[in-house]
């Protein structure tokens, strides 16, 4: 079975559609298929572990705490990458690596006690590109050529976040 099989099973369609999006950006972007690839099977293996994690109640209440701490987190960063393409000249570079730092920092501390470094490894390497300066600065550039995969993004995690699904 597949890594997009099984991440189907812990995800709904909306999220799929995402992340088909998002590979298709990095692809573009990278200009590397196997690149992309990877990055989306790093994303893949983390969600469903933190799945796996969950539905097998091996979070403990601390780490629920963290849980919450990092939902808040993730949705501030979705509502600020949608903000920073729908309002020209909101883009603020800086901000937006804090809370994704931020949020990696919650996620580890999350998962830190249960995973691999190894698996540790695929959250900083996911990360580390959604960071990178010179990559948000073309993805929020209004001429970029990538504006059209980001606006499909941005379309489906309003849409998601609207349907509380984010």
């Amino acid at each position: 079975m597949s890594n997009k099989s099984i991440a189907k099973n812990f995800m709904d369609d909306i999220h799929a559609t995402i992340l088909d999006n998002v590979y298709d950006l990095m692809r573009a972007y990278t200009g590397n298929k196997k690149e992309a690839e990877k990055l989306v099977k790093n994303i893949i293996k983390i969600i469903v572990k933190i799945n796996i994690l969950s539905r097998n109640d091996q979070f403990s209440q601390e780490d629920l705490k963290v849980a919450d701490q990092l939902k808040n987190k993730f949705t501030t960063i979705v509502k600020t990458v949608i903000s920073f393409f729908e309002v020209d000249f909101t883009f603020d570079k800086m901000f937006l690596i804090k809370n994704i730092n931020d949020c990696r920092t919650l996620l580890k501390n999350l998962v830190g006690n249960h995973l691999t470094d190894k698996s540790l490894g695929r959250i900083d390497h996911v990360l580390d590109f959604f960071t990178d300066s010179t990559f948000l600065e073309e993805m929020f550039r209004p001429e970029s050529q990538y504006r059209p995969l980001l606006e499909s993004i941005v379309g489906d995690m309003s849409k998601a976040f609207d349907e509380g699904r984010i």
